[in-house]
């Protein structure tokens, strides 16, 4: 029995008013109107995200990247960003990256579903009572208790060949100390213990002062935006561990052997852990907490000598963090601030002659991370919510800075970050930006269209 003319017409006018007012499917390859960038979506699969801005995620010949999604780990050939050859391929199914090997084109991985980008290393505690883990991790009785957190168990890391897909599983080496160096010789992970000699005396604990009074002196909570209660309150919760700080230090193991080394012990909380990209011998940490409450970077051997405070402060309130390390290895970059939400910069320190530069920032400028070009022409940026430290009122853009001979920079907008989330703590994601080897493209993760995907934004501007 056919429909009748007049319900035939009735039913196709729904139709095209329900296709009128079904949301537009988010863009995958777009110009941002407001930069005049092109932007193209990288992953096919929601929830897919760069690593940690620190992380490598370039093979050393620059030619292949690699990030995580839902299914595992995918590679894209650099060169071919932007083409239809660019498309991710997944490489190791159900599977979480840590990153790429320095020398080799390899992966290191876990396996098991990524959880979204995240730093890679934190302090490598077992459970109070539990026996020590497959990698012969001393036990930090306290530390699980403290934080509320217990750590899962050691799951082996392994390593994927990205050219031959070839997967091996990496000696001596576990999820609980799979920050790995250049050569492959010593992973490292950091234990709650103090030092058995006596030789690392504990500091007389601090009053702690509350981080209204620190960071905003003379005003009550009435007299501060949203913002700024929100900071102040998210460095209460730092600053209680920094005031009476633990006695930490690294285990080194030698993953030719398995033999195990346990040194530099300092009464700090020890994170951000980032080897040397070229030399095999040279760690880079922090002493994490409320950043104008701590002395931030340092540079230790993995012998446990040669301990450096990289940058030493100026005056009270100065910040510096999120530092990460030149493609040579020769300079450690951080942000820079003196002090805390006033100045702001891009400063880096030289290992051979402890030289400081510095490059000068706007507010608006300013980014949650920071991130080095290969030739060091170029420094990438992420941008900020008005949550942030800065609290800009313009800041939420991927930034391009190009270093000038008189110390400045010119900042070029790449994309309109106005819809992403940047509160890790309320949903959001940190964009964990890197600039690809051959200068041509800007990576990062981004939830402006409501899911999280890794895009990249060309570095030249659309013709």
């Amino acid at each position: 029995m056919s429909t009748p003319p007049k319900i035939a017409l009735l039913l196709s006018l729904l139709a095209l008013r329900a296709a009128a007012e079904a949301p537009a499917a988010p863009p995958t390859d777009w110009i941002d109107p407001a930069t005049g960038h092109r932007v193209v979506q990288l992953s096919e699969l929601p929830g897919s995200g760069t690593l940690y801005f620190h992380q490598n995620t370039y093979t050393a010949d620059g030619g292949k990247l690699i990030f995580n999604t839902p299914a595992g780990i995918a590679v894209v050939d650099v060169a071919a960003i932007g083409t239809p050859a660019g498309k991710p391929r997944i490489i190791v199914p159900d599977a979480t990256a840590v990153a790429i090997a320095r020398r080799n084109p390899e992966v290191y991985f876990t396996r098991g579903r990524p959880r979204g980008p995240r730093p890679a290393n934190r302090p490598a505690v077992a459970p109070v009572g539990a026996p020590s883990g497959a990698a012969g991790i001393p036990l930090a009785p306290g530390e699980a208790a403290r934080s509320g957190f217990t750590p899962p168990p050691p799951a082996p890391l392994f390593a994927a060949n990205l050219d031959t897909g070839a997967i091996r599983e990496v000696p001596h080496a576990t999820s609980r100390n799979s920050t790995i160096n250049a050569d492959e010789t010593f992973a490292v992970a950091t234990i709650v213990q103090e030092d058995p000699s006596g030789r690392t005396p504990k500091p007389a604990p601090r009053t702690i002062v509350p981080q209204l009074q620190r960071m905003f002196p003379g005003k009550k909570p009435a007299d501060l935006t949203p913002e700024q209660r929100y900071a102040a309150q998210k460095e209460d919760g730092l600053s209680r561990r920094v005031f009476n700080p633990d006695s930490m230090a690294f285990v080194f193991t030698n993953l030719k052997t398995g033999e195990q080394k346990t040194v530099g012990y300092q009464y700090g909380w020890l994170n951000h852990l980032q080897f040397s990209p070229t030399d095999p011998a040279e760690l880079l940490y922090c002493h994490e907490g409320t950043w104008h409450e701590v002395d931030r970077t340092w540079t230790i051997r993995t012998d446990g000598s040669d301990q450096r405070l990289m940058h030493h402060r100026s005056m009270d309130m100065e910040i510096n963090g999120h530092e990460f390390w030149s493609h040579d290895g020769r300079t450690i970059w951080f942000d820079l601030q003196t002090p805390r939400s006033e100045q702001f910069w891009i400063a880096g320190v030289n290992l051979d002659t402890g030289k400081e530069t510095r490059y000068r920032l706007e507010r608006d400028w300013w980014s949650v991370h920071y991130n080095v070009s290969w030739d060091g022409k170029l420094f990438g940026g992420d941008g900020g919510d008005p949550t942030q430290v800065a609290y800009a009122k313009d800041g939420m853009w991927i930034n391009l800075f190009t270093p000038q001979p008189d110390g400045t920079v010119v900042r070029e907008k790449l994309v309109n970050m106005a819809k992403h989330n940047y509160v890790t703590g309320q949903g959001g994601v940190e964009p964990n930006l890197s600039i690809t080897p051959d200068d041509k493209w800007v990576i990062f993760t981004g939830n402006m269209f409501g899911v999280r995907h890794v895009y990249a934004v060309a570095v030249a501007k659309a013709d």
